[in-house]
């Protein structure tokens, strides 16, 4: 019997439905953990893609065409590979329109905050943490002050300020708060219900007092002073702030002397400095100990800033070059936006054709180039503020032997998830009472020294006067320089510059290269030589009123030397009648790159900018030999740091082993010498001030500083606080990087950390993921022509560094260079939110195009913005 053949299997419909079986057969505890665990990765995959669309949706447009209403005609904005935009009108209306759309998409968030900081308005974003710095700016006024300004500045700047607000408004009216700013998103939801308000032209002066009050000048020094002096004596307070040493380091202007009014770089400066006897007997009750406050809102004291110019002598190129690297605090995303603003066809209808740094919120370009000129700034650092002290009683204080009444008036700041709060603010004839919202200044007020048996009460108020609390008309020289054609236009412009006031360096296409001192500096009475806060009810202690005039500030054109050099130094000999400061930076950047330039002969571009990477540590050099004689550190493990030194070549690069093992002595040093005497606010940051009061206590083996207060029956001497600080550094590098000092490195310990302001601050790891970056190893240092500076008494972190840097080649304007500290955007992982990050850390910059064929060769998206219908 046949039997029918077996049919054929049919494989199953679904190649995983064994598993399925498999699976329906386990336990259900054990199924259920897996439904789960599979719901969590979906989840996490949807938050992930939400998160990313959500990062990505406020990016730029850079492409196709953009609708911008109030445009005359269409402006391109070309952006190269670095993202930077370099626009192109018909006017400059437009062009300021078309300038302000573009800021609004890179930084919109950035501005938002700027101006809230201004207003005194944080706490209505942030709560309770910002309410400090609100009392602060509503004290003393800065939106008030720049409300008057806009009357005051030419009707052509307000004009320009009034076109870039209305390019803002265009954005914002398009684009709600997800599409403008990453950070808007994460505001709303931790329960933030906020929408941006439109921009103002006030807006944009207001930030200029955010500036002015970080370079305001020695407003610092002068709470210092005060609270030291509280349980020092006058000469101990003396060696903590030596003079300028004008034998060792040149100031910026090397002679000159005002003739009738009017500066004159070619004539003899006077042999002495021009005092009245009221001035000395005011500098003698100074030195008995009348005191100084410590930092406030938001100086470091790394601030300044190198730049310099060779005239074509001094140049490869057989035309002026110029360097500029301004230093400020370290921000994420930084202070700076590179931009070019052009006129298609340059005529006296547009006449614009500049490029350059600009600040996200104001028009113009503050720092570059244009097709003639060039310029570059450093802090000047005049003394413009000063304290005084008030005595007041209830609603009144005395002034010239009666009581006059305070002026007041209360302001309500909102708060963030709390409730309003009511602000008294009072003011003196001086300026506003600092001292009701500073516990630091009302502690200088209840121990500032005075004069005779006056009764203080329970202490005095302090009050301020500063310069930038009277309007000016800062904004109309931003405009002017970005037009001007010449040394006379650039003078110009500098009039209008009075704060913050700011070394200007200047180069042209015709070979000339200068220098011009701007700003308001006021003239004091006899009483008041503006080193220490003074006796506010004493009339001969206030400012009379007027300022060092224009024509006499110092300027030099086409210096014999070929090149001028400005990092913050005295401006001028000890010779010249106006007081403008006395506590500058002590110009060992300053005499660095003038010894360089005068070693070097004709400098190319690229060595314009490798000079401003110089890493020599100015005080290695005088105290390594003190630490090489210490011949008694014990064992061969703390020797084998010493060892480091022998044959040091002082500078500073992030490998080198010898540089960590320093700095961290250096820092040891400081601490071991003076936080037994100083309270905690004082102590020594490591800047270049100390640098000169250490070369003066290292020749005083026996000084009394040396000693340590916290030690019964024993007197330290330099040797026991050198020999300590060196086993102490040793130690301290074994556990932070390895036992064999041949592995230590100067930049693991010295990190430069992009971090947000805001929201990099929030403590929510997620968040601060998302907006901060960090871990970038550097070289350099505090007081280094590469100033990347840190603080010693707060760790080796970078706190200060170059803003940016910039060459000039008025040779070929195309052939100049930048860079950025971050990047263009301000928008968490675009792709120039940190791109020109890891060039500044190598040292290198970008091409800066300048003419059209460049900019367009170096072009990789265009947007065009039109007009409306």
């Amino acid at each position: 019997m046949s039997q029918e053949p077996a049919s054929p299997s049919v494989p199953d419909a679904s190649p995983h439905r064994g598993w399925w079986r498999t699976f329906r057969g386990w336990p259900w505890p054990a199924r259920w953990a897996c439904y789960v665990v599979v719901a969590l990765v979906l989840l996490l995959v949807a938050g992930l893609v939400t998160a990313v669309v959500l990062v990505r949706r406020p990016f730029p447009q850079t492409t196709g065409t953009a609708t911008l209403p109030g445009l005359v005609g269409e402006v391109e904005v070309i952006r190269d590979s670095a993202g930077i935009p370099q626009l192109y009108g018909d006017s400059i209306a437009d062009l300021m329109r078309a300038q302000g759309y573009v800021h609004a998409q890179e930084r919109f968030f950035e501005m938002d905050v700027r101006r809230h900081l201004t207003a005194g308005r944080l706490s209505e974003m942030f709560g309770e943490t910002t309410l400090e710095t609100d009392k602060y700016i509503r004290t003393m006024g800065w939106r008030r002050v720049a409300e008057q300004e806009l009357a005051l500045v030419a009707p052509d700047t307000r004009a320009a300020l009034q076109a870039y607000a209305d390019g803002v408004n265009a954005y914002l009216d398009t684009h709600g708060p997800t599409q403008i700013a990453v950070e808007y998103t994460l505001l709303r939801a931790g329960g933030l219900d906020y929408t941006p308000e439109e921009w103002t032209p006030v807006d944009s002066l207001a930030w200029l007092k955010a500036m002015a009050w970080d370079l305001r000048g020695n407003m610092t020094d002068e709470v210092d002073r005060v609270l030291t002096r509280v349980n020092h004596t006058a000469a101990q307070v003396a060696r903590l702030y030596p003079p300028y040493p004008y034998e060792q380091h040149q100031p910026i202007v090397l002679g000159g002397a005002v003739v009738d009014g009017e500066f004159e770089q070619d004539a003899a400066p006077p042999s002495a400095p021009v005092a009245s006897s009221d001035a000395r007997q005011a500098l003698a009750r100074v030195s008995t100990g009348l005191g100084r406050l410590p930092e406030m809102l938001g100086r470091g004291s790394g601030l300044g800033s190198n730049s310099w110019v060779v005239d074509a002598d001094h140049s490869e190129t057989g035309a002026p070059l110029l360097a500029n690297d301004p230093h400020l605090g370290i921000s994420l995303p930084g202070i700076w936006v590179q931009m070019g603003l052009h006129c298609r066809t340059v005529s006296a209808d547009c006449p614009l054709d500049v490029a350059g740094f600009t600040f996200s919120g104001v028009p113009g370009v503050i720092i570059g180039h244009n097709a003639d000129i060039a310029w570059g700034f450093t802090n000047l650092g005049p003394d413009v503020t000063d304290l005084f002290l008030e005595r007041v009683q209830g609603g009144s204080y005395r002034y010239a032997g009666r009581l006059r009444p305070l002026a007041t008036r209360t302001e309500t700041i909102k708060v963030r998830d709390g409730e309003d709060f009511q602000l008294v603010i009072r003011e003196t004839v001086h300026g506003p009472l600092l001292s009701d919202v500073s516990t630091e200044l009302s502690s200088v007020g209840a121990n500032a020294e005075v004069p005779g048996n006056l009764d203080r009460g329970p202490g005095f108020a302090v009050s301020l006067a500063w310069t930038a609390l009277t309007p000016s008309r800062t904004a109309d020289a931003i405009l002017k320089l970005d037009l001007a054609t010449g040394w006379e236009d650039f003078r110009a412009a500098a009039r209008d510059f009075d704060v913050p006031a700011q070394n200007l360096l200047y180069a042209d296409r015709e070979g000339h290269i200068g220098y011009q001192a701007p700003g308001r500096v006021p003239i004091r009475g006899p009483g008041n030589d503006g080193s220490v806060p003074t006796e506010g009810w004493l009339p001969e202690n206030d400012w009379t009123g007027e300022y060092v005039p224009f024509a006499a500030l110092p300027h030099v054109l086409d210096p014999q030397e070929g090149y001028l050099v400005t990092a913050n130094q005295a401006v001028t000999g000890p010779g010249y009648p106006y007081f403008l400061g006395a506590d500058w930076a002590r110009g060992y950047r300053s005499q660095r790159i003038r010894d360089l330039l005068s070693e070097k002969g004709r400098l190319s571009v690229q060595e314009m900018a490798d000079l401003q990477l110089d890493d020599l540590n100015p005080m290695a050099p005088t105290l390594v030999p003190y630490l090489l004689d210490i011949a008694d550190l014990g064992s061969p493990y703390y020797r084998a740091g010493q060892r480091l030194l022998a044959d040091w070549d002082f500078h500073q690069p992030p490998d080198s082993a010898a540089a960590a093992y320093y700095n961290v002595v250096w820092a040891n040093v400081l601490r071991l010498t003076f936080h037994d005497e100083l309270r905690e606010s004082l102590w020594p940051d490591g800047e270049d001030r100390w640098f000169g009061v250490m070369e003066t206590m290292l020749r005083r083996p026996q000084d009394t500083w040396w000693d340590d207060r916290g030690t019964d029956e024993v007197v330290e001497t330099r040797e026991d606080i050198l020999r300590e600080a060196m086993r102490d550094a040793r130690d301290e590098l074994t556990r932070r990087q390895a036992l064999d000092p041949s592995s230590w490195s100067w930049g693991e310990l010295h990190r430069l950390d992009l971090r947000s302001a805001t929201l990099g601050e929030s403590g929510i790891g997620p968040v601060e993921w998302l907006v901060n970056r960090e871990g970038y190893a550097v070289g350099g240092g505090t007081s280094i022509v590469d100033a990347t500076g840190w603080d010693a008494a707060e760790g080796y972190q970078v706190s200060t560094s170059p803003s940016m840097r910039m060459v000039v080649s008025l040779a070929d304007l195309d052939d100049s260079r930048w860079v950025n500290l971050t990047g263009v955007s301000g928008h968490p992982f675009d792709e120039h939110y940190v791109d020109q990050t890891d060039l500044w850390v190598a040292g290198e910059t970008l091409p800066w195009p300048f003419s059209r064929a460049a900019v367009e060769s170096a072009g990789q998206d265009t947007l065009t913005l039109r007009p409306a219908g």
